[in-house]
């Protein structure tokens, strides 16, 4: 373990300094423990993929990303035990040379398991939960320095499992997983948005894994079908790409498409593990609607797309399977995640956000709880249901609020 005083940096793409005075570099779950039970408040902090303060603290950051990944594999229950702070990249790798496979991921290989699961990250699909769902068990250290867990079944499972880092630092992760399957990666365009919105689940369920590119002009623009290999399909009116698609800005970063075939692990993330992700150089925002309010959502934002263009690198359009867990956008309802990539124009992009909540305000529409919105927690509550019965629970595990923070207690989490 290494401690430091400040010196924590930034989120990946600069979006947010952390102002934490503290740091500890956990090698180890004593090394958690340890720096719990010195008291003060502690927030874990992962991969830093977030964009927003959300893991920021006033008091001792515990980084769990040196921690071993040490994975324990249980083909008889259908499950892997992970350290929290691996990247999904790197699990991915580690199952498919076992034969095994996740049932989804997102966009970035390079996110840690933990603060995605803790965030309600996802990737796409019509049937497909966000990444949360594979949760089987939680073990994490709790507010007085102990190891504590929590399964699938348990009274409060549905309250941590996408739980904000509101109620300990999460150290191992059990999940579901399933044997492993190949897939190919297709890009199509030519969509009119007319036809896109006359039907737009033809187009979002048109394979295992559906991401939908657009910068809001005449056309929809690219659509990126991940299929299976034994249910590939297609896309009326567009067209089949022959040539590499870009997304923001270079290809050489992205997993093949041209209906390769390949291992899931290679398919699903739009990303490449040994590459740098993205641009980098941006701002992200995201909101969750119903899915069966989907033309009607997106209806409601192409009327700002003449103001959202000047400042977008691209927006990405995903479905997200209902699920029950408290805090993620997808519970109760199948969504529609509504991505917007932002070019690093902060001023203006925060002008933006509340016109662009407004719009999408009559569908009860969620924020991506790691990503810029300009939501308050009254607007917060009234779209999230379950947000009292989860900060009850926050509040029982940890009465001393040591993993509540300034972003917490703005949104009413804490």
């Amino acid at each position: 373990m290494t401690s430091a005083e400040g010196g924590a940096g930034a989120t990946w793409a600069g979006t947010h300094v952390f102002t934490a005075p503290a740091i500890v570099e956990a090698l180890t779950i004593d090394d958690v423990r340890d720096a719990v039970a010195a008291g003060g408040r502690v927030r874990a902090l992962g991969t830093r993929h977030s964009f927003n303060d959300l893991a920021d603290i006033d008091g001792t950051l515990v980084t769990v990303t040196g921690i071993s990944a040490d994975p324990v594999l249980d083909e008889s229950r259908l499950e892997v035990t992970v350290g929290a702070g691996t990247r999904y990249g790197v699990l991915a790798r580690w199952l498919e040379d076992r034969g095994w496979a996740l049932h989804n991921l997102g966009s970035l290989p390079h996110i840690s398991i933990g603060g995605a699961i803790a965030t309600g990250t996802h990737g796409s699909g019509h049937g497909n939960g966000v990444l949360t769902t594979a949760v089987r068990r939680l073990e994490y250290v709790d507010a007085s320095g102990m190891l504590a867990e929590v399964r699938v079944g348990d009274p409060d499972f549905a309250a941590l499992a996408v739980g904000l880092g509101a109620f300990g630092v999460v150290v191992r992760v059990t999940l579901a997983i399933e044997p492993s399957y190949r897939m190919r990666q297709d890009v199509y365009s030519g969509l009119t948005w007319e036809t896109f919105l006359a039907d737009p689940d033809a187009v979002t369920g048109a394979a295992y894994s559906v991401s939908v590119f657009t910068t809001w002009g005449d056309e929809v623009g690219d659509i990126w079908l991940k299929s299976r290999l034994d249910a590939f399909g297609g896309i009326s009116g567009a067209q089949l790409q022959t040539e590499t698609a870009p997304l923001v800005g270079s290809t050489e970063n992205l997993t093949e498409q041209l209906g390769v075939p390949g291992p899931w692990c290679e398919r699903l993330p739009h990303f490449r593990l040994d590459a740098t992700p993205s641009n980098g150089d941006e701002i992200q925002s995201e909101y969750f609607v119903a899915r069966s309010d989907a033309a009607a959502a997106l209806t409601a934002v192409r009327q700002l797309a003449d103001d959202i263009r000047p400042h977008l690198l691209v927006s990405e359009l995903r479905t997200v399977r209902a699920d029950d867990l408290w805090l993620s956008g997808a519970y109760g309802r199948d969504t529609l995640a509504i991505h917007f990539t932002w070019a690093n124009h902060p001023e203006a992009v925060r002008t933006l956000l509340p016109r662009i909540e407004a719009v999408l305000a009559p569908f009860d529409a969620r924020p991506h709880w790691g990503k810029w919105h300009t939501m308050s927690a009254d607007a917060v509550a009234a779209v999230v249901p379950r947000l009292a019965d989860a900060r009850a629970v926050f509040e029982r595990l940890d009465p001393e609020a040591r993993f509540a923070n300034a972003h917490l207690r703005r949104l009413g989490v804490r």
